[in-house]
């Protein structure tokens, strides 16, 4: 019997081409690689979209203050009109696509507070429902201000 199979000319080099152990080596590398990167990676998005929503809880804050410099009110415009979730600028965050913030505002004449609540793929998020008042005081998750976890969430 004669055998179709030509050896590789001279050395083991000259032939082309991976073992199996190469590629399982290769794609044990890969797996480590992302098994380190991807949770990190996941980190900086959600920071991310958090900062996106508090500076979207700040933008309607910036609103409900140009309006009391008119009105020397929060909860009416200086025509009249009552301010409510509807009026806010920026009803959700981000402003277009699927939300992952919906912002709202309890509004009384001299006070306000308003919450970015999560949603959607954030839903579960450790920060939770941040909140803004017209005092400036910061809050997360219904923890008060001044905590650790508010400083955290609203630092990060």
């Amino acid at each position: 019997m004669k055998n179709h199979l030509r050896p590789c000319p001279g050395s083991r080099a000259a032939c082309q081409g991976f073992t199996l152990i190469e590629l399982m080596v290769t794609v044990a590398v890969i797996g480590i690689l992302a098994s380190i990167a991807y949770p990190s990676y996941t980190g900086y998005v959600e920071r991310a979209r958090r900062a996106e929503a508090r500076a979207m809880l700040l933008e309607n804050a910036q609103f409900l203050e140009r309006n009391y410099t008119a009105a020397n009110r929060y909860d009416q415009t200086s025509g009249g009109a009552a301010i409510d979730n509807a009026s806010l600028p920026k009803p959700q965050s981000p402003e277009s696509g699927a939300a992952r913030y919906n912002m709202t505002v309890a509004v009384a004449a001299q006070t306000f507070t308003l919450s970015a609540t999560p949603v959607g793929i954030m839903s579960g998020d450790a920060c939770g429902v941040f909140t803004y008042t017209n005092a400036g005081l910061q809050g997360a998750a219904g923890v008060a201000d001044g905590s650790s976890v508010v400083a955290e969430c609203w630092g990060k």
